[in-house]
């Protein structure tokens, strides 16, 4: 393995590079420098931690070289702390409209409450206790889909060599159903909602709009003038199938709050939001204050706009294959599960077609 050296443009450092070969790229720096005339002791003590660390890197790269097409995998390859190879995993792996393993990342720190962790200490008892801690903490397919990313990370590592045997293989991802029906709006409370002031006019008009398109917090936060064109909008969420965003038919209603935001901006930059919404807290206590302002007795969060969007067009008789693709789902599994009411359209109409007092005899018996 060759380092070679050049010296800098002001002529006091040398600085080190890695030697392939003479063609584009062939030539990545090392990252380290020395100084060409040392000044005080402190130089002086860096150009020899320098240089030392310069041997170490061409032992490394020597071993790796050594090493191509054996089954050994050189120590330095490894990383100390396996938090740091959770999060370089996440990095080369998440997708676009998909959070998951971001998310299961985010929830393994706050399990550990700490940032470091030798990877050694990754046991099978401790994935147990990370599956529970999910389980208490989070409720519906999200558990079992945090889970599931973090059995992909240690299989990974697994494979990497960090494990002899895949401490989380026999560990099996669960759902944790909720107890209780998450709220939704019916059409008249949708109305009510509506004609209902309130004065954050950034939260009432982008929950509407999530009412319209279905969209979660996290995409109307970020919503920007270059996703809305011609009266569609492209979403964040990519179509597994096909490899494209999901391209949504704005409502007249979900048009006239964009036209309404263009109004109210000076100068419009594609990148710029349209909606200036605060935190997701601060968006959740305001709904409600507007919720009850309304009169409706319900506890609605922001996830519910997503929720009433499918149940009341599945009330229309919208196929559930038609309200998953406008949700950004691949299959109509989370609608059926997730996104759905199952209750008759009219109750009392739905009743009254079974049988009648007089047709049933035992009933003309008594009279």
């Amino acid at each position: 393995m060759n380092i070679g050296e050049r010296l800098n443009r002001k002529g006091d450092k040398i600085t080190f590079y890695y030697d392939y070969g003479r063609g584009p790229g062939q030539r990545p720096s090392t990252g380290i420098f020395i100084y060409v005339r040392p000044k005080n002791q402190i130089q002086k003590n860096h150009n020899k931690q320098a240089l030392a660390l310069l041997e170490v890197k061409k032992s490394e790269m020597t071993i790796d070289e050594q090493a191509t097409g054996s089954g050994f995998i050189p120590m330095h390859k490894f990383k100390s702390n396996f938090i740091d190879y959770y999060a370089a995993y996440v990095v080369k792996n998440k997708c676009e409209g998909n959070r998951h393993l971001e998310g299961s990342l985010a929830h393994f720190k706050k399990f550990l409450k700490k940032e470091i962790i030798a990877p050694v200490d990754i046991t099978e008892n401790l994935c147990k206790r990370f599956r529970q801690h999910l389980l208490e903490k989070l409720s519906g397919e999200t558990p079992a889909n945090y889970f599931s990313r973090f059995k992909g990370v240690i299989k990974a590592a697994t494979k990497d060599g960090y494990y002899r045997y895949n401490p989380c293989e026999d560990i099996a991802a669960k759902r944790n159903p909720s107890r209780t029906l998450k709220a939704n709006l019916e059409v008249d409370e949708y109305l009510l909602l509506l004609k209902t002031p309130y004065f954050n006019q950034e939260i009432k008009e982008g929950f509407i709009f999530c009412c319209y398109t279905g969209l979660r917090f996290v995409d109307v936060f970020a919503l920007a003038w270059k996703d809305i064109k011609d009266g569609k909008l492209t979403t964040r969420i990519i179509q597994a199938k096909t490899g494209l965003p999901v391209i949504l038919t704005l409502h007249p209603i979900a048009q006239s709050i964009i036209e309404n935001r263009r109004k109210l901006r000076r100068t419009l930059i594609d990148k710029d939001k349209i909606f200036r919404l605060p935190s997701a807290n601060g968006c959740n206590k305001g709904l409600q204050q507007w919720v009850n302002r309304a009169g409706i007795q319900k506890k609605i969060t922001w996830s519910c706009a997503r929720l009433s969007f499918s149940i009341l067009l599945q009330d229309k008789n919208v196929d559930t294959a038609t309200v998953a693709c406008l949700l950004g789902h691949a299959t109509t599994e989370y609608v059926n599960k997730t996104y759905k009411r199952h209750r008759p359209k009219n109750q009392a109409e739905t009743i009254n077609q079974l049988p009648a007092p007089e047709q049933v005899p035992y009933f003309l018996n008594l009279n």
